[in-house]
């Protein structure tokens, strides 16, 4: 649904835009008043009818205030008031806590899941070849049409494959069918509910889920209290970002940015361009000479963590280079050590990559371009053509191209065809976890020796991101568009002797 401003995208904006406000507006004394009030501000009696009563749609507006705030959703079987927890939050340095994504039970519809069902499509046809072809022999006819006996019934789906008319649907969860580590369940009232076990926060169920029942938490206030607090905060911008905003000039964004409050603002595909030529440097002395079976990039973290939850001993295998976001962190810090540091960017998962002990450090907060927007709005602050916007030169094309399906390993493999021209890279790549699961599986089987192997978790890769606002279509064509305008077209080979580790 991305691309298209549904009623849940409407309501996701104008919380993290009233959220966003809190921060950069509000007092100590005014603060628990104006976050009671936005449930109201956003669910009044005279605006859209979001749900069957503006009572209902008053207390998931609450649960998705708190989430914006970065606290937790309040449980349903004891009573806690909508700002219990706000101490830990109204500060302005706090890490995400697992876990990212929350099934907010009041806005989920208890969606049937893999259920076959006769639509009143069927005409009762003399062939009747759904029946005919049921092995468990659970269709019969029932007053001239088809019916399916739901007890006898193995979900194979062969019935609806052969029925001429389409008239046998399959009901499914949207959240369900969407995430590719099969990690949403069920609870005892039959609501959607995420196994925090088997999830990797890709959000791939937060933008499938047509009623807006699953959401993740958000740094948008501690970021606005921040930058209210005119602290050096740099921010550094994912390569998904052109186009993300409307149909301005990449040199806008970051004009906007600037208005925003930020002191400085960096591309991450620098980060991507030291990846690059670093994983291309790994690929030709480990993988080729057969150090190493094969290499997996290290930049989507949903890939990253469905590789060391589901296949813990190809760890070795991962990509020990600095994903872009971190590499763009530590080069920044190296000259703003006192600097915050903000990643603005297409992924969810980002929030938790940025959470580790490790990174935490280098990131200090993470935004998507969707809560961005909000954050735009509650400064009023609108993109539009900035005469003495500057041009950018400072990535090339092969790191912005990170953001697409197969950008990632197309950079690497331009770099070894540039820097180590008797390596021939043997090029494989994955899009959306079930693919990457089974890629995995086929490299752990030994199918996938002397491979490169880039694994994406979002299909189509990062412009297709929890966090984006536009289309997977338009999304590819400006980003094919900024690497056709690029100045610069391969990191050079220096770039991977830098010591940011």
């Amino acid at each position: 649904m991305r691309g298209i401003e549904t009623q849940v995208r409407k309501i996701r904006r104008q919380i993290f835009a009233e959220v966003s406000r809190l921060g950069f507006e509000s007092d100590s004394e005014s603060l628990i008043h104006d976050i009671e009030a936005i449930p109201y501000k956003i669910v009044t009696e005279e605006g859209p009818q979001y749900r069957d009563s503006i009572y209902r749609a008053r207390a998931i507006a609450t649960e998705r205030v708190r989430l914006a705030m970065g606290m937790s959703l309040r449980p349903t079987n004891k009573p806690v008031h909508l700002t219990e927890g706000i101490e830990a939050s109204n500060i302005s340095e706090k890490y995400y806590e697992p876990p990212l994504m929350q099934v907010v039970p009041s806005a989920c519809a208890a969606c049937e899941d893999n259920k076959f069902e006769v639509s009143d499509m069927c005409k009762g046809c003399l062939a009747h070849p759904c029946a005919e072809v049921c092995p468990k022999g659970a269709i019969s006819m029932v007053n001239g049409r088809s019916y399916i006996d739901q007890g006898k019934c193995i979900h194979c789906g062969k019935c609806k494959s052969v029925c001429p008319y389409d008239a046998i649907s399959k009901k499914e969860r949207p959240c369900a069918r969407a995430c590719g580590v099969k990690a949403i369940g069920s609870d005892e009232f039959g609501r959607a509910k995420i196994d925090t076990e088997k999830c990797v926060s890709c959000g791939m169920c937060m933008v499938s889920c047509p009623f807006g029942a699953i959401s993740d938490k958000s740094q948008i206030y501690q970021l606005s209290l921040a930058l209210k607090e005119k602290n050096e905060i740099i921010a550094e911008i994912a390569p998904a970002f052109v186009g993300q905003f409307g149909d301005m000039e990449p040199s806008d964004v970051h004009a906007a940015l600037k208005t925003l409050g930020f002191s400085r603002v960096y591309e991450v595909a620098l980060g991507a361009d030291i990846g690059a030529v670093s994983e291309a440097k790994h690929y030709a002395e480990k993988v080729s000479t057969g150090e190493l079976p094969f290499l997996l990039t290290s930049c989507c973290p949903s890939w990253s963590m469905l590789a060391k939850k589901y296949f813990p001993d190809m760890i070795e295998n991962i990509s020990q280079e600095l994903t872009p976001m971190v590499a763009t962190a530590r080069s920044i810090k190296l000259e703003h050590p006192n600097a915050k540091v903000v990643f603005i960017g297409p992924c969810a998962a980002k929030k938790l990559e940025a959470s580790r002990k490790s990174v935490r450090s280098d990131v200090d907060f993470v935004i998507t371009f969707e809560e961005l927007l909000g954050m735009f709005d509650a400064k009023g602050i609108s993109i539009t053509k900035q005469p003495e916007s500057p041009s950018l030169h400072d990535a090339t094309a092969a790191g912005r191209g990170y953001a697409v399906s197969g950008g990632v390993a197309g950079a690497i493999e331009e770099c070894l065809k540039e820097y180590y021209p008797d390596v021939t890279p043997k090029i494989v790549h994955a899009e959306g976890l079930a693919e990457c699961k089974k890629t995995l599986a086929l490299a752990k089987a030994g199918k996938m020796n002397g491979c490169l192997i880039e694994g994406m978790g979002c299909p189509g890769g990062c412009i297709a991101g929890a966090g984006t606002n536009l289309a997977l279509n338009k999304a590819s064509s400006k980003i094919k568009w900024y690497k056709s305008v690029s100045t610069k077209k391969l990191p050079p080979k220096e770039l991977a002797e830098i010591e940011l580790n």
